[in-house]
């Protein structure tokens, strides 16, 4: 049975971008694409409108993470059995939607990630700050061990989840900002869900999406705050309701 497959794009200023990210992913592999903006201040939804998306605004700005709880909400709504989440400002390969899916629906993953560090030089020469870098692979290994993984990264935006996990996951409960993606993922290994990972090219330019020194500086140390939160909780020394499934 072919999977019902949602392919939902946070949005913010994605104008010059948009068309050139539909255009990539394969027509075969998905149901129907949701875009979700975010109060953009240009042409955003009006072009995604033009392209046949189904589109929804948010009457104010409610950060990154509070676009992700639209984004998995409505998908659900809409009876996904795989949700991908895919940025429309065209950093990551599009291409790569039916290998995220295709792991998720033989039931090998519950979650995909992709993954931008297949090699320290790969990575740099696609444009990836050297500090980002350096904070990627620190705060990687941390959770690695934190969480009993392996995975490349932690820090991707292009993900894939099955209906069931995020049934159990508490993401509404999560951060409306950027460490929403660490809180999830915090979750997803509390509740035993099965993570892998395949790698990814992404490219940096003016119109991809980034955060600065100082927002991720802070980001950085929410991740850390995170990791002893799920540690207190595994450990039964400091039990938290945000850590169990629904």
């Amino acid at each position: 049975m072919t999977p019902n497959v949602v392919i939902v794009m946070p949005a913010y200023n994605a104008e010059k971008t948009l068309r050139q990210t539909l255009s990539a992913i394969p027509p075969q592999s998905y149901s129907q694409i949701v875009l979700v903006d975010d109060c953009s201040i240009d042409g955003t939804v009006h072009l995604a409108q033009e392209l046949g998306l189904k589109v929804i605004q948010h009457d104010k700005n409610k950060g990154y993470g509070g676009n992700q709880k639209t984004c998995y909400n409505t998908a659900l709504e809409l009876g996904a059995d795989i949700v991908v989440m895919l940025h429309p400002d065209y950093q990551y390969d599009p291409r790569l939607v039916p290998f995220l899916t295709g792991l998720i629906q033989l039931d090998v993953c519950d979650i995909m990630f992709a993954n931008r560090i297949r090699t320290r030089r790969e990575a740099l020469q696609g444009g990836m700050p050297f500090y980002k870098y350096i904070s990627n692979r620190f705060l990687t290994i941390i959770e690695n061990i934190a969480f009993g993984q392996n995975l490349g990264e932690y820090h991707t935006g292009y993900r894939a989840f099955s209906k069931k996990s995020l049934q159990k996951l508490r993401y509404e409960d999560c951060s409306d900002d950027f460490v929403f993606d660490q809180q999830i993922v915090a979750q997803a290994a509390a509740c035993n869900l099965h993570i892998g990972d395949i790698p990814v090219s992404a490219k940096y330019f003016a119109e991809a999406s980034s955060i600065n020194f100082w927002r991720s500086s802070k980001y950085g140390l929410q991740t850390l705050w995170i990791v002893l939160c799920y540690l207190l909780h595994k450990s039964h020394i400091f039990r938290q309701k945000f850590f169990t499934p629904l």
